[in-house]
């Protein structure tokens, strides 16, 4: 039951669930808890109150005044190998073998030299599976000689104890490890039975060693309720960062569109990430760091954004403007998940990095987009001129094309307000080759009614159920719901 009752333009809401009853401040379009506790979807208004947590520490590549005079890219994402140990459902560049002509440990330090010319400040290095690159060590030992940061994402399949003092005397400073749920989903989704205790292994043997720990987790229809239990395992881990991105249909995603959220779901992602941080990031001291296709402005910018307290908000894709990404062959993209096809500017076996970021169409369109170049909702949207329609990534991956993109909490609150909520439907499907594109449309509908705040669900899991869900428990979910949601179409 809720009763409510007006306060200085406020809203004071009493919540009644068995056995408590607690009462919360809220402005009238959206709500936080004072105290957090279930129910926990609830909204947050635009004036959170802040969680008391440490200073979060400010990444080498963040942008500086400095670097708008030189607007170079700072960070480069570098897959140095396709050649991976798992078979993730959800990999955009469908990652296995080895590509066929990828660069030579001589080639790989001529690349590390252009990249430190450029000005990069950080250097991620990624597969497929990075470790499986016999010369990681060698290459990782040239980014830190070069004075850059070398950090490092890994779905911890193998990562021995080995590997781990390998970084270490390589000078890698940070290592992400891939979890995506529960032991049952993470293992389902990653594609090997024994993956999640696999990276719990790696993970560990990070946290012994001097390396920063941090843990990436990919925010699908499987892995959505069981985050909150999740968190209790990262906690236990003793991880210093926790990354978020949306799933999006590229490679072996776009062949599994059951998986995806749609963009009405955003209407509980962002008030269950808000819950997440107020009750069990920030009191650890955990950081919390949503990827570029988590977004944009509304009600939980400041809260959610990195910095966002300190007045950060999102300002458009960072494409080619402050990242690259290069792929293991040498083809060079403004970001590491863009589709090769459409994105590629150049091979720094034919041009050099510098001269590819400054002259080549591919990598120059996306930092110099204007609210011309958006179209459909994003063209009209009052953020348009700041934002430009978000992740490019994630547009172009559903529509063929940037500068429209449903993702968007702002544009999903805006639809619930007038009674209607955007679907993505599949039209099209993808080659089959690594960063391949299917295709889909946005269908506008009559939005459902909504339950009272206590009875909402998470992707039809109660509240209770998925705020007492166990980080020991396999999954939230049944063995055939999984394979369902993981069935090709």
């Amino acid at each position: 039951m809720i009763l409510r009752r007006t306060w200085n333009k406020k809203t004071l809401v009493t919540l009644a669930t068995p056995g408590t009853r607690q009462t919360i401040a809220s402005c009238r379009m959206c709500m936080v808890p004072r105290l957090m506790s279930t129910p926990i979807l609830i909204r947050m208004p635009t004036r959170a109150p802040m969680p008391t947590e440490p200073k979060a520490r400010r990444p080498v590549r963040a942008v500086r005044p400095e670097d708008l005079e030189r607007g170079t890219p700072l960070y480069c994402v570098w897959e140095i190998t396709l050649a991976c140990d798992l078979g993730c459902r959800h990999c955009g560049s469908r990652a296995g073998k080895a590509r066929p002509d990828e660069l030579s440990t001589k080639e790989c330090l001529e690349v590390v030299d252009q990249l430190a010319k450029l000005g990069i400040r950080e250097v991620t290095l990624i597969g497929g599976e990075a470790y499986l690159r016999e010369d990681w060590p060698q290459i990782a030992a040239e980014i830190t000689r070069q004075g850059m940061v070398c950090s490092m994402t890994t779905g911890g399949r193998d990562l021995s104890a080995k590997r781990v003092e390998q970084a270490v005397e390589s000078g890698i400073r940070i290592i992400s490890v891939s979890l995506d749920g529960l032991q049952q989903t993470h293992d389902a989704l990653r594609g090997r039975k024994g993956a999640f205790e696999s990276a719990l292994a790696s993970a560990r043997r990070i946290a012994d060693s001097p390396i920063r720990l941090g843990v990436n987790t990919q925010i699908n229809r499987l892995s959505l309720p069981e985050l909150p239990a999740l968190v209790d395992v990262l906690v236990e881990l003793g991880i210093n960062a926790w990354q978020l991105q949306l799933t999006v249909p590229m490679g072996r995603a776009a062949d599994r569109p059951e998986l995806l959220l749609q963009p009405y779901d955003l209407l509980e992602v962002f008030p269950l990430l808000a819950y997440l941080k107020a009750t069990k990031l920030a009191p650890r001291g955990i950081g919390l760091y949503p990827g570029n296709n988590i977004g944009y402005f509304g009600p939980y910018e400041q809260m959610l954004r990195f910095r966002g307290e300190e007045g950060v908000h999102w300002s458009g894709c960072s494409a080619g403007k402050w990242s690259i990404g290069l792929e293991a062959d040498g083809k060079i993209k403004g970001c590491p998940s863009l589709p090769t096809q459409h994105y590629t500017g150049a091979n720094v076996r034919d041009l050099s990095i510098a001269e590819t970021v400054a002259t080549t169409p591919e990598l120059k369109y996306l930092r110099e987009r204007t609210v011309e170049d958006l179209w459909g909702y994003c063209r009209t949207c009052y953020y348009a001129a700041e934002c430009k329609a978000g992740c490019s990534w994630t547009s172009h991956s559903l529509l063929g094309k940037t500068g429209n993109n449903p993702y968007c909490i702002h544009r999903a609150m805006d639809f619930e307000r007038r009674g209607q909520r955007e679907r993505v439907v599949k039209v099209e499907g993808a080659s089959g080759k690594p960063f391949d594109t299917g295709r889909f449309e946005i269908v506008v509908e009559a939005m459902e009614e909504r339950a009272p705040l206590e009875l909402r669900t998470i992707l039809g899991r109660s509240q209770e159920e998925v705020a007492s869900l166990s980080g020991d428990a396999p999954s939230i979910w049944s063995l055939e719901h999984i394979r369902q949601a993981l069935k090709r179409s």
